[in-house]
């Protein structure tokens, strides 16, 4: 198993990798000139070649302006880019750059720039190089903040953003296995010492990662417990919709409830198994709330108050609850539970 995690990447794989994006028009690929989506662009231009009519690609390189060798890294990528007959664009993050959270930021301007780049290539599909090791370290990272399981469930292969299709062609793969295939090549890459820096959190997680495959959590199942989650995760939220319709049809109206208001039964509610009341709860906040997304935990707090509240007084038809969270007020009054906008909050006075 060590060996195949090492092995280059076949043509085969390659068209394996790559045949969720058959049929689209044209595709960007997010190169950084890093070996991952060095590898991922090599591999792209040897599937398009291997197709009697193929997507459109074009390599777009994002310089985030934060290191003084990005330019000189760019210039590589799109030298690569020419003799793989590959379009190929840089573009800038342009303005000022925050003091605190900047990788956060960084990747927030790098997708808003991937975006604009498919819009003006009529471009579907935006792939990144995300690997097996990526969704590992994902997985931890979100761990250690008390993601939920659709937290935990990291990275999707394939997702919707801003209209597009974003796709991780790579997700399944060991990272060994790209450098070998860059190997075999002679192809090089960068070098971003950031990627080591571990001030920051990513890489924090990163060095942890040889303590703990020692122990057998190894990227390879870190990533398939994430696939598990993900996959529980999904089944739950179709039970979240049949729930809804179930708390729908004994009032008589139609799921999902409406966008400015939510009120059904609270007995009802308080009946449901507790991980379907928590999701119920948060996309009633999120739908009618004006200061969302609601924290999960925070959402976990008030389904409790909720059972508590209405348990203790539903007999006697004393309950009776307020409570705002992310813009929504939260209320329990004759035997029903309801959800509406908050009012504004008031402004201090300075």
């Amino acid at each position: 198993m060590a060996d195949e995690d090492h092995s280059p990447i076949s043509a085969q794989d390659a068209k394996n990798l790559f045949a969720d994006c058959r049929t689209a028009p044209a595709i960007i690929l997010a190169v950084s000139g890093g070996p991952d989506s060095v590898a991922m662009m090599w591999l792209a231009a040897r599937w398009r070649r291997s197709l009697k009519r193929g997507p459109r690609l074009v390599a777009i390189t994002v310089d985030h302006g934060l290191r003084k060798e990005a330019a000189r890294e760019a210039s590589e990528v799109k030298k690569l880019a020419k003799t793989l007959a590959i379009e190929h664009q840089t573009l800038r993050w342009r303005g000022t750059k925050p003091t605190t959270g900047v990788p956060a930021a960084a990747r927030d301007a790098r997708y808003r720039l991937l975006t604009r780049a498919a819009r003006t290539h009529g471009a579907t599909h935006i792939l990144t190089a995300h690997t097996r090791d990526d969704q590992a370290e994902t997985f931890l990272m979100r761990l250690s903040r008390g993601s939920g399981l659709a937290g935990l469930g990291a990275m999707a292969r394939l997702s919707p953003r801003d209209g597009f299709v974003l796709a991780r062609p790579l997700l399944d793969v060991p990272k060994g296995r790209l450098l070998a295939t860059l190997d075999k090549a002679k192809i090089g890459f960068a070098d971003d010492p950031t990627n080591r820096d571990r001030s920051f959190t990513r890489p924090r997680f990163r060095a942890l990662m040889p303590a703990l495959a020692a122990e057998g959590c190894d990227a390879r199942n870190l990533a398939r417990l994430a696939t598990r989650l993900a996959r529980a995760n999904a089944s739950l939220e179709i039970m979240a919709d049949g729930a809804e319709r179930f708390l729908a049809a004994r009032d008589g109206s139609a799921a999902p409830s409406s966008v400015t208001a939510a009120d059904f039964d609270a007995r009802a509610f308080i009946g449901l198994p507790d991980e379907i009341r928590v999701r119920l709860l948060m996309r009633a906040v999120n739908r009618i709330g004006h200061e969302g997304p609601a924290e999960f935990g925070k959402v976990e707090v008030l389904v409790a108050a909720l059972d508590t509240v209405v348990r203790n007084g539903a007999a006697s038809g004393r309950a009776s609850f307020k409570q705002t969270l992310a813009g929504a007020l939260v209320a329990v009054a004759k035997g029903r539970i309801s959800i509406a906008p908050a009012p504004p909050r008031r402004k201090r006075r300075g």
